[in-house]
């Protein structure tokens, strides 16, 4: 199966999902509704404006979907897979909505409470609906994690908290009928926070996909693996990958090479690579820069390395090139992040290096651990 008849399955299994997804929400909405205002139950009708909240939520999600997949064009020659991003932020701000309304109603009935009036049969509706909610979330959810759509599984974590909810509402319903114990606007508060605790969850995970987050290590060692499999590779560094949308993306790499092949023979190897990369994950590589390893330097190489490595926190050593007519010595470093002061680690090694190796020009690159 080609990857464009991929994404459009994607697309219309997020589609189907949302569609099912409205319906139910609409159905168990207007039942709720009728039966809190019926009762006079505040908590039931928070409940019910939720399941409408979740309606819009599914209509942004197909929104974003299918404006996911529209094709590259001039203004967005990478394409409008992104904007699946900013629909899960659309979706967390409808259920933080709904959360903070929730909220302020629960309070304003705790402050004056009413007592409702429930029938045995809207306790069976309640109850009827809670199993639909909760059955509804995980075939969403799982939906969203097949699919990798965020904005989907948000859907589906989002319902399964409302089958809680709703299980809480139905509870407070049969204790309030059958001892006159009034729990109405604590269950609401308690509704409150759930959603806008979901809410900000969504926020969390959308702003880490929009701000640009480390992949999965699996994928990385993958394609490096994959990059190895090419002839005379001496090492694979800097693999940056970009996302732009599911199933869309785009990077660059550093490869280690002999000093002895010709520019005929890394052109072939390039093509292969870029051709194999994409083949086996579906990753662009839209440029592989070249390291070149020259014997003649080896001596300097160790020594260099042996400098480095005395230091704390040094992950990887790679880039290094010396120049012996202009005396310029290059060499990129990884240094860990828990370090308590990564840039005084960084100065304490381009020091030491200059102190011992006096006559060349050291120049040390603080790379990024991807």
């Amino acid at each position: 199966m080609d990857k464009t008849t991929v994404l459009k399955d994607r697309e219309r299994i997020i589609i189907r999902t949302s569609w099912l997804s409205v319906g139910a929400n609409v159905l168990l909405a207007a039942s709720k509704a009728v039966i809190g205002l019926i009762s006079g139950s505040i908590a039931v009708v928070l409940d019910a404006l939720n399941n409408l909240s979740d309606v819009l939520s599914s209509v942004v999600t197909i929104a974003g979907a299918s404006l996911a997949n529209k094709k590259p064009d001039k203004k967005h020659p990478l394409g409008y897979g992104r904007i699946e991003y900013l629909s899960s932020l659309a979706v967390a701000a409808i259920i933080f909505y709904a959360g903070v309304t929730a909220f302020t109603e629960s309070v304003k009935k705790i402050a004056a409470p009413t007592s409702p009036d429930f029938s045995l049969v809207s306790l069976i509706v309640i109850g009827l609906a809670v199993i639909v909610k909760f059955f509804l979330g995980k075939y969403v959810r799982a939906a969203g994690k097949r699919t990798g759509s965020g904005a989907l599984s948000a859907s589906g974590s989002d319902a399964l908290f409302d089958s809680v909810i709703s299980a809480s509402v139905f509870v407070s319903a049969v204790i309030y009928k059958y001892t006159g114990l009034n729990l109405e606007g604590f269950v609401g508060v308690i509704i409150a926070c759930f959603i806008i605790k979901a809410a900000i969850e969504i926020v969390a995970e959308s702003a880490n996909d929009i701000l640009g987050q480390r992949l999965d290590r699996e994928l990385l060692s993958s394609i490096r693996r994959t990059i190895y499999e090419e002839d005379r590779i001496l090492g694979v560094y800097d693999l940056i990958l970009h996302s732009y949308g599911h199933g869309k993306l785009i990077g660059s790499v550093h490869i280690e090479i002999p000093h002895d092949m010709t520019a005929w023979e890394i052109d072939a190897a390039e093509r292969r690579i870029a051709e194999n990369v994409y083949e086996k994950h579906s990753v662009i590589l839209a440029g592989i820069s070249i390291y070149c390893a020259n014997p003649r330097f080896d001596n300097l190489y160790d020594k260099v390395t042996d400098i480095i490595r005395r230091h704390d926190g040094v992950l990887q050593i790679h880039g290094f090139y010396a120049d012996a007519e202009s005396k310029r010595l290059n060499v990129d470093v990884i240094l860990d992040y828990d370090l308590s002061d990564r840039q005084k680690v960084y100065e304490d090694i381009c020091g030491e290096l200059s102190r011992k190796l006096p006559d060349w020009k050291t120049n040390v690159t603080l790379d990024v651990d991807f």
